[in-house]
Parts: structure tokens; C-alpha cells; sequence
């Protein structure tokens, strides 16, 4: 299954880095675009002066880790489509280009269900996507959140429950459900 990782769900680190070792697992293909990775970077801004130049870093091994997951897609593709927020269509081009199943993302409002369809597209956000897939593969999902978790806990410092850093990482359903 390849999956179109949305702007919102590559700029927070450990929700990232979840999806991305889910992905490693072999649990579906990550991609995006370069328009993607930009926002993250500028998305980053907001950490401070050291967040943007972080943020390229980790872009840059992320393009190292998955070179075939970069889409590009003409102006005309991006030009023909139409979603309530304009500035959101180049997430349906990259998606459409690069023969994506779903877009990955947490802005629902401005991927409606019939437009995504329409294109052969469904959408869902990482939380439920992420519970799905340890439905259907427990130890797989597991193995990568562990791995996820004690680097997190490493460049941390803290000892954080599992649940806690997947609550604050906006993967609530999947902590409970890894917790318990």
C-alpha cells in the first residue's frame, strides 16, 4: 500500500518516526513531495533558530532512507484539481502522481471523502491508520514503536511511559492500546 504522508504528520518527530518505522517494517511505502518537505521545514520555524536547520537535517536523511518515496507531478495535474482549501491540492497531486491508496493526514476538513474518491483515494488520519495496521500486524507495529520510544527516551532524558509519548505524539488510541 503506498500512503502519501501529509505536511502534519511529517513535521511532529516521534509521530514521524513512528510511521516511518511502521514503514521500514515493510507495512506500506511512504511518500511525498518536495513541496511536503519543505513545509515541514518551515513548519519547524516555531521550535526556535535551531529548528529549521534541524528540521533540513532530518529531511535530508529521511531522502537518504527512502529515496523512491520523493513524487513529482506537472503544474497541470495540481492546476486541474479543486479542494476546499487551494493551498492543500498539491497534496492530491503528489498522491495522484505517485499512485498513492490514501493520503495521510490530521486535516480532514480539507480532504473530503467523495473529491478523494473521485481520484481513487481514500484518507485517514496516523492514529487510526497506525491502530489498523497493528490490528492487522501486532508485533510489527509493536517492534517499530519500541524502537521509536527508547530513541525518544534517549535524546529526552526522561523516562516516559509508552502512552504518555504516544499521547503527546497525538497517537492516543495506539498508546492505550500498547499500554494495555
Amino acid at each position: 500500500m503506498k500512503v502519501l504522508l501529509d505536511a502534519n504528520v511529517l513535521y511532529p518527530t516521534v509521530m514521524r518516526e513512528v510511521l516511518l518505522a511502521v514503514a521500514k517494517e515493510g507495512l506500506f511505502t511512504p511518500l511525498w513531495s518536495d513541496r511536503l518537505l519543505e513545509e515541514w521545514a518551515r513548519a519547524a520555524r516555531k521550535l526556535g533558530p535551531e529548528g529549521e536547520p534541524q528540521a533540513r537535517a532530518e529531511i535530508a536523511l529521511t531522502r537518504a532512507a527512502w529515496p523512491e518515496a520523493c513524487v513529482t507531478y506537472p503544474p497541470s495535474l495540481e492546476a486541474r484539481l479543486w479542494l476546499p482549501d487551494a493551498a492543500d491540492t498539491h497534496v492530491l497531486a503528489a498522491a495522484i502522481a505517485g499512485s498513492a491508496d490514501l493520503i495521510l493526514t490530521q486535516n480532514a476538513r480539507d480532504f473530503p471523502r467523495h473529491i478523494l474518491t473521485e481520484e481513487g483515494l481514500e484518507r485517514q488520519d496516523a492514529d487510526g491508520f497506525l491502530m489498523e495496521l497493528w490490528l492487522a500486524h501486532p508485533a510489527a507495529v509493536e517492534r517499530a514503536v519500541q524502537r521509536v520510544a527508547a530513541t525518544a527516551r534517549d535524546m529526552a532524558g526522561e523516562d516516559m511511559t509508552l502512552r504518555a509519548l504516544l499521547k503527546k505524539a497525538r497517537l492516543p488510541r495506539l498508546g492505550k492500546a500498547l499500554a494495555g
